[in-house]
């Protein structure tokens, strides 16, 4: 048996096994790094440490603070809060305690707030202010079985009139009132960790959808200790490294992230204010991060943006460089490819130097100087974005997982890693392609199945333990895996061809510098259109060198000169496509989509139905007239 099946096959029932083990194995090692913002409110925030020891003093608290609420095991603790230190310490006390932790997006509004309460069971919330303690207040004759709501900001955790004694108390008392029970009985954590089975529930994850109520995802505690163990065998992190983690917890892809940490013992810098991302990175210095594609989309057309508004010089720069790059990445990718190193043609080495210089090393440093790579997932990344910041020194290594997976499925293998692939499976994770070209899955880190819904968990989980993941792909000779699009999502036109409209979406995100999303329509028409939505910031430094300086974004985006400009690329986007995938007519929507109107995901996906059906009238005006009209 290989190092790497042993690792995974003796790994422990659970990550709060593998936490103490942590603690144990490198007590004074620095564990997290969070940000406090200054007391006046003004100049940057100061951050501050916390070694492995001094997080297990928390974390044990927490759980013992749970005991002594009542909580049993395997019942639900949920989390609504943004990410911070709080959460991960929130989530690692619950799965000590032998509890499991129901995780809410803090922009989840009340209605599915009390939903997710409900339909987990949940018996006490952990909410990070009175915005979200407040969400349990307005639904509460709803939730007969929450027992407790914990705040984490301590000034918010006043009760009001109407509540009962001791409903809300704060995480601070939690932790105080979990000190002294283990004054009492000092072993009571220890034990409930050393009696959790891999088959107790950890997790009940709900899927944010594209359409419906959400359904919980089940993933008990062996699925993230073999998560971790397996990243730790993908030896694509070390212990020194140091991971910027912002993504929300809430998510499955940033609650990988903590599992992978545990594994491996590294560092993690914690902040999920996306607004500070910018200013965080040359603090942090991270070594790797995670991110989803549009940070890597605005990133790029960030850069662009700015290069545009040093005028036409600059502009000219950094579009040869950005050619460069492509050209770099993919000679480099294929030449590894064939023969194990990245040399590339001399004159196209020499052109990379120069545009290294002027504009790759500048972006590296808006990383922080230190990334090695970063891992793109949760939705496809356009492989012009991804050969661009290859070819910049800013390798991006796709992954591919759901939430019914426990978000780590394949990832590229380090420095074999292949732009436009999602790489290779997870050591102890089976795929295979059926008939219809759909990804099926096997192995530790499936889901037990849906909450509550038998019925839908018998839908994608044979009895044999094949996940059907719903996503289209094509497997390489050599095991590379491409992710050609959702099943649910391919379009047939009324001409009898199918098409793949994440592809054409992700061709026109690395064509247009403009574009912030794009949904292409077409299924049972005779052609294609799509509806555009515009970085706002983007255009808005765009218009004021147009003559719309000082105009209102929707006149802005409603002008002749957008209009035209738009229609450029979306020429030279249908340039490179088949007939049938070329982009008839489009419409650019007044504003972009977003997570308050149901448009987006909380990971930042297409609810395409949604969007669909908000902009009919735009969708029918393009086929008016038409022969199927």
């Amino acid at each position: 048996m290989s190092d790497t099946n042993t690792l995974i096959e003796n790994r422990p029932p659970s990550v709060a096994t593998l936490f103490l083990e942590r603690v144990e194995m490198a007590p004074d090692a620095e564990a997290f790094r969070y940000p406090v913002p200054p007391a006046s409110g003004k100049g940057p925030d100061e951050w501050r440490s916390l070694s492995w020891r001094q997080a297990s003093e928390r974390v044990l608290a927490i759980a013992a603070g749970l005991i002594d609420l009542g909580v049993r095991p395997e019942e639900r603790v949920a989390v609504a809060s943004s990410t911070r230190l709080d959460w991960i310490l929130s989530d690692l006390g619950i799965l000590c305690g032998g509890a499991a932790t129901t995780t809410i997006y803090p922009t989840t509004n009340a209605e599915e707030t009390a939903f997710i309460l409900a339909d987990s069971g949940s018996r006490v919330l952990i909410a990070e202010d009175a915005e979200q303690l407040n969400k349990a207040r307005e639904r509460g004759a709803e939730l007969p079985q929450l027992a407790h709501v914990v705040v984490i900001e301590e000034a918010d955790a006043k009760s009001v009139a109407g509540d009962p004694d001791g409903w809300v108390i704060s995480l601070a008392e939690l932790e105080r009132r979990g000190a002294a029970y283990l004054e009492k009985k000092p072993d009571s954590v220890r034990e409930r960790i050393e009696s959790i089975t891999g088959d107790q529930l950890a997790t009940l994850i709900y899927t944010s959808g594209t359409t419906g109520r959400p359904k919980g995802v089940r993933l008990p505690h062996d699925n993230w200790s073999y998560l971790a163990r397996a990243i730790e065998a993908t030896g694509l992190v070390a212990r020194e490294d140091v991971q910027y983690l912002w993504l929300p917890l809430a998510h499955v892809f940033g609650k990988v992230l903590i599992s992978g940490q545990i594994g491996v013992g590294h560092v993690t810098a914690v902040d999920g204010r996306v607004d500070k991302i910018i200013e965080n990175l040359p603090v942090v210095r991270p070594t790797y991060m995670a991110a989803v594609p549009r940070i890597f989309e605005k990133v790029y057309n960030g850069v662009a943006s700015k290069a545009r508004a040093g005028g036409g010089a600059k502009y000219k720069i950094f579009q040869w460089a950005a050619g460069v790059a492509r050209e770099y990445a993919k000679a480099s990718q294929d030449n590894f490819r064939r023969t194990g190193n990245r040399s590339v043609p001399f004159g196209l080495a020499a052109q990379h130097a120069i545009a290294d210089k002027l504009v790759y090393s500048k972006l590296r440093d808006a990383f922080g100087g230190q990334l090695r790579a970063a891992v793109s997932g949760s939705a496809a990344l356009a492989p012009d974005i991804g050969f661009f910041f290859a070819g910049a020194g800013i390798h991006i290594l796709e992954g591919y997982g759901l939430t019914e997976s426990s978000a780590a499925s394949f990832i590229n293998p380090g420095e074999a890693y292949r732009t436009g692939t999602v790489g290779k499976p997870l050591p102890g994770t089976e795929v295979r392609i059926a008939d219809d070209g759909e990804i099926l899955l096997r192995g530790p880190g499936i889901m037990e199945g849906y909450h509550g819904l038998p019925e839908k968990t018998a839908e994608v989980l044979e009895p044999d333990g094949w996940f059907h993941t719903g996503d289209i792909g094509e497997l390489s000779s050599d095991g590379y895996l491409r992710i050609t699009d959702r099943k649910k999502d391919l379009i047939k036109t009324s001409g009898g061809k199918y098409i793949a409209p994440a592809e054409v979406e992700g061709q026109f995100k690395a064509v247009c510098p403009f574009v912030s999303n794009i949904l292409v329509h077409g299924a049972d028409r005779n052609f294609c259109t799509a509806l555009i939505a515009l970085d706002e910031p983007t255009l808005t430094q765009w218009a004021s060198e147009h003559g719309l300086e000082g105009k209102p974004y929707s006149e802005v985006v409603a002008s002749q000169q957008v209009q035209e400009l738009v229609s450029g690329y979306v020429s030279r986007l249908n340039e490179g496509l088949q007939r049938w995938q070329t982009i008839k007519k489009f419409r650019i929507l007044p504003r972009d989509l977003d997570i308050e109107h149901g448009e987006l995901t909380p990971s930042l996906k297409l609810k395409r139905p949604v969007v669909e059906r908000e902009y009919k009238h735009l969708i029918d005006e393009m086929y008016a007239g038409s022969r199927e009209a």
